[in-house]
């Protein structure tokens, strides 16, 4: 690791500005300076880099490919300084020479590879295999412009570019020499060769350009550097090519747009023909790139690829990979079906992240046959001789096979695929991975009851504890020691201050400073005031509806209506925090934002409520902005549809900072309330088996609560009547799928058993003792959820694989 004192690391700027930008220090702007330090960084990591990769090839061991659509990294210089070991000298470095260390790490954009949870999940399972000294590395797409960069225009959502690579990316390094390759459409040949094989051949395919940027990934101060490889979509240029100008735009701008945008807008044929595309390229280029390096690598046969590759397939997204790997060892390199297929079935592991029948992903037959026709065979065939499998050896599961087979009402059932694909099927929660056994894929755990295991999800502590609340990993350390950082499960030692008084009043601080420091940024941002000394109740996720946003809200509607009836209501005034981007065509999504907008707008501006309730909605919700609002967060609020969130990460990164979770009995909450104790959570609500139940059976009739409950009609009342909006017919989508839709995710149901936990906890805030014990016995228990746990399970029961 890098070893620089303060004035060594304050002259290395100072020189590196002069050198760069041909100025004095004192003139230079804070990007200019944080260019200086991203050059400084960028000389360490290339050293480590090559020394990593070198090592790597030297002892020639079992490697790990994670394929994700999303790696949500987030920003990295302040990450990496902290890896290197020497932020807390370049914070002082900055200082000395006049700079603002916050404002030097704020000229760097996040990265906009990724949206939400999935992504955020991989970057820390990337961070986590390099500090624990896996040979484990990412492959997922260069988007141009990222998801979107979200503004709010009279409430509603508007999707603007993000353009994150406007002014390049310092993190970056261009590989065009390993360039690949991948062809899609045209038309395949089947030829029978002397031998009995057969042999295939693609004509008038249409060919773009996979290019690599790699991205190091630091270890946490042990000199090892992954990689994060991302592929740009370029033209593929020839002779032929380049005389056709006017075709060439149109085709260069469909080939751009294939790394152009993250889950591009599919509700059109169009839209859904470009996200196959981009799956089909993620895979492609990714499984050449693996092959291409075994080869180089290895002086062994492909039929060893097991033993020196892991592949895991991170949802459905890249479930490609699968048949690609198949087309590959069959038409490059000459191998059998049967070869081929113990292979690929070896070496692939999949990760399932939805509960929800409706969210696993199915592509139209006719569409994957058109754009991917060799795929599409190989898919068929897998298809073929899983249903004859099914047939002949698992008689009782003959009539199920409609419900199995991976091609079935003219479409591709890509999580089938992935189940039969792979060696392994894991979920992301205990509750999760049983309803996937029990429920969801019951019939493919009776088929192939070995593959399905349960990964629970973790987090990268040193990022969401270290980096973003260095206060509170230096009381942690000045209770316990510093073990913990490489050992976050020893923070179980906080429990011995569980008493300490005034331990719980620097814990009480501590959270005070950040609600503060996120206060002023909030005013920054909007404009509003709001008061760090009120409760912060913070949802911030994907706007989905089983995430249930629209329940917080009425439950804050009810609240303002409980007010304006009387004005002197003793309540502990509470300041509510989102954040959320709803995707581009999902209208109740963004109807339920526009609604949280417009009651922000109603409640912030009325003087009768006098300051008690405050909304703040936070524009363009992403890692950095996170940072900012975890460690300030007193509330958690996980309250999705029980059965719905397949784990849940945000629950356990506001845990790791002292926050109290309110939330149903759902992903990792309940593994969150086994270490702590029902009593240090707030848990409400209808659990799984009542929502199944529900599901399966009908008994409930959303309006029957419409009837009985006046806060719920009075609501539903204000909604219908147009009271939160400019017209009549505003928000009556919202009214209408709770009411003739039967409430899908049980908005309606929850809502008593919601507003009387959080009675609970406004009477538990009251006793500010009380709720230190209880956050600081959450902080104890969060070290069970570091991602470090997580990967070590994936490496000894997945990938078997050992540090190097």
């Amino acid at each position: 690791m890098p070893q620089f004192t303060v004035d060594e690391m304050a002259e290395k700027i100072q020189y590196t500005v002069q050198m760069g930008k041909e100025k004095e220090i004192k003139d230079a702007s804070n990007g200019e300076v944080y260019d200086a330090l991203t050059s400084i960084i960028n000389e360490e990591i290339n050293l480590h880099w090559h020394k990593t990769n070198e090592k790597y090839e030297e002892i020639q061991g079992k490697q790990v490919y994670y394929l994700s659509m999303e790696f949500l990294i987030g920003r990295l210089l302040e990450n990496n300084l902290l890896n290197f070991g020497i932020l807390d000298i370049t914070n002082e470095a900055l200082k000395k020479l006049g700079f603002n260390p916050e404002h030097i790490y704020a000229t760097e954009r996040d990265p906009g590879l990724g949206n939400g949870g999935l992504g955020r999940l991989a970057a820390c399972f990337l961070d986590s295999l390099a500090s624990l000294h896996y040979s484990g590395h990412g492959y997922g797409i260069r988007y141009r412009y990222g998801l979107f960069e979200q503004r709010f225009i009279h409430g509603n959502q508007i999707e603007l570019p993000d353009y994150w690579l406007n002014d390049g990316y310092a993190w970056e390094t261009r590989k065009e020499e390993e360039a690949v390759c991948i062809h899609f459409s045209g038309i395949v040949h089947m030829f029978k060769k002397s031998d009995g094989n057969l042999e295939f051949k693609y004509e008038n395919t249409d060919k773009v350009m996979a290019v690599p940027y790699d991205i190091p990934i630091v270890g946490f101060q042990n000199k090892v550097i992954n990689t994060l490889r991302l592929w740009s979509a370029e033209p593929f240029i020839n002779d032929d090519y380049k005389g056709e100008s006017n075709r060439d735009l149109d085709h260069e701008h469909s080939i751009e747009q294939i790394s152009g945008y993250l889950y591009p807008d599919d509700s059109t044929y169009d839209g859904k023909i470009l996200r196959l595309k981009q799956q089909y390229f993620l895979v492609s280029s990714s499984i050449q790139n693996m092959i291409k390096q075994f080869k180089k690598t290895q002086s062994l046969s492909l039929i060893h690829l097991p033993d020196k590759v892991a592949i895991q397939i991170n949802d459905t997204h890249p479930s490609l990979a699968i048949p690609e790997l198949m087309r590959i060892l069959m038409d490059d390199q000459g191998f059998g079906w049967e070869q081929a297929w113990n292979i690929t079935t070896k070496v692939m592991a999949y990760t399932n992240h939805t509960t929800m029948s409706e969210a696993l992903e199915t592509w139209p037959k006719e569409m994957l046959k058109q754009l991917l026709p060799r795929i599409y065979m190989i898919i068929n065939e897998i298809n073929e001789r899983f249903c004859r499998d099914i047939w002949f050896n698992h008689h009782k599961l003959r009539e199920l096979i409609p419900d199995m087979a991976i091609i079935a009402d003219e479409r591709i059932h890509m999580a089938r695929l992935s189940i039969v694909g792979s060696c392994s099927v894991n979920g992301v929660a205990r509750i999760h991975t049983e309803i996937l056994k029990n429920k969801e894929m019951k019939h493919f755990y009776t088929v192939f009851p070995d593959r399905f295991n349960n990964k629970t999800n973790g987090i990268s502590h040193r990022r969401w504890l270290l980096k973003v609340n260095p206060e509170l990993a230096n009381l942690i350390t000045e209770i316990i020691g510093p073990e913990w950082i490489q050992r976050p499960k020893q923070m179980i030692g906080l429990l011995k201050s569980l008493k300490d008084h005034s331990i719980l009043e620097k814990l009480y601080a501590v959270k005070q400073k950040n609600k503060l420091q996120l206060a002023n940024l909030i005013y920054e941002r909007t404009g509003l005031l709001v008061d760090h000394q009120s409760v912060f109740d913070v949802q911030i996720k994907r706007l989905h509806e089983y995430k249930r946003q629209l329940l917080n809200v009425f439950r804050i509607i009810s609240m303002y209506n409980d007010l304006k009836s009387n004005p002197d209501l003793d309540i502990v005034p509470r300041t509510f925090i989102f954040g959320a981007k709803a995707a581009r065509s999902y209208h109740l999504a963004k109807e339920v934002i526009k609604l949280i907008n417009k009651v922000a707008t109603m409640v912030n501006y009325d003087p009768d409520i006098r300051g008690k309730l405050k909304i703040i909605f936070l524009e363009n919700y992403n890692v950095s902005l996170a940072e900012k609002i975890i460690p300030a967060a007193d509330i958690s609020e996980q309250i999705s549809t029980a059965s719905k969130e397949a784990s849940g990460t945000g629950n356990m990164k506001m845990m790791m900072n002292g926050a109290l979770t309110v939330g149903t009995l759902d992903g990792a909450n309940i593994e969150i309330m086994d270490l702590v104790g029902k009593e240090n959570m707030f848990i409400f609500g209808l659990t799984a088996e009542e929502v199944i139940h529900f599901y399966q059976n009908g008994g409930y009739n959303p309006n029957d609560i419409y009837n009985k409950d006046d806060r719920v009609r009075k609501i539903l009342d204000q909604l219908h009547h147009g009271e939160f909006g400019t017209h009549d017919i505003e928000f009556k989508d919202i009214y209408y799928n709770l009411l003739s839709h039967s409430d899908p995710y049980f908005v309606l149901k929850d809502f008593e058993s919601f507003i009387e936990i959080h009675k609970l906890v406004e009477q538990t805030y009251r006793n500010q003792w009380a709720w230190q014990e209880m956050s600081i016995t959450n902080i104890a228990y969060s070290g069970y959820f570091s991602s470090d746990r997580t990967i070590q399970e994936y490496a000894s029961d997945i990938w078997k694989i050992k540090p190097v």
